[in-house]
């Protein structure tokens, strides 16, 4: 069946636009559709076009394209003012998950990425839980660390890492502020990373890291929990990571059967 014609402008409008459709479910596509183009940098220079503008590109009618922007101003990714326009509130900074990389060497080019160390001390008796996970003993001890990482002035993640003793000792005595984690990690060893168990969810941000993060308590954040060993399987680095998820998107290529990683 042919897409239905509006007959005021003679174009065609998508199935998924028509009057037929709830309301709701129409500006929630339309919605989804700028979200992704806002993530993906559609919008360089930060300003979105107006509604007449992004009805013609989408097909929309200018009832849908207000309800989907009022759906994305809620979500605190943009801002409307008049004489000003539509504009992106914060841009979205992609993190690959088809490649272990630190966050700071994600982020090269994206703009000036520095790291306010919180924490950095020896333990002498790992949390069982962290010891299980690392395969050592709890008495053999480690190094805990507690980063908050900023872009360009504001605050990105809150990052909590426990590291086995032998590379954590190296890595206490680096440059915590000013290099990635994972570059100390493979110095200190004398032995490069070899790949990472990742786990993603949703949380709300308990006050205490709302703070830290300068968002509202009870904000939607990442929280990425990651195990990651060294060349030849040894577990070496478990990390709690909380991300602010309204200035980052994460994202992986993913290939089907036996294709190469």
């Amino acid at each position: 069946m042919d897409d239905p014609v509006d007959a005021s402008s003679s174009r065609k409008i998508p199935a998924g636009w028509v009057s037929s459709r709830p309301r709701a479910e129409r500006a929630r596509q339309l919605a989804d559709a700028l979200r992704h183009q806002i993530i993906t940098g559609r919008f360089a220079d930060g300003v979105l076009p107006d509604e007449r503008g992004l009805g013609s590109r989408f097909g929309a009618s200018r009832n849908a394209v207000r309800e989907a922007l009022a759906l994305l101003r809620q979500e605190g990714l943009i801002t409307r003012r008049r004489g000003v326009g539509t504009t992106v509130v914060l841009p979205k900074y992609g993190h690959g998950l088809d490649r272990l990389a630190g966050l700071a060497e994600t982020l090269t080019g994206y703009g000036t990425v520095t790291n306010e160390v919180r924490l950095a001390e020896t333990v002498a008796e790992l949390p069982a839980a962290i010891a299980e996970r690392l395969a050592v003993p709890a008495g053999s001890g480690g190094v805990h660390l507690e980063r908050l990482r900023w872009l360009d002035g504001l605050p990105l993640s809150l990052d909590s890492s426990y590291l086995t003793a032998d590379a954590g000792r190296g890595v206490l005595a680096g440059d915590l502020a000013g290099r990635d984690v994972f570059t100390l990690i493979e110095e200190t060893t004398g032995c490069l990373l070899g790949r990472a168990e990742v786990a993603i969810h949703a949380v709300t941000a308990d006050p205490d890291t709302a703070e830290l993060l300068r968002i509202p308590a009870g904000a939607a954040v990442f929280a990425l929990e990651r195990l990651t060993r060294l060349s030849d399987g040894r577990p070496v680095d478990v990390e709690s990571i909380r991300i602010r998820a309204d200035r980052m998107a994460l994202h992986a290529v993913l290939h089907r059967g036996g294709q190469p990683w």
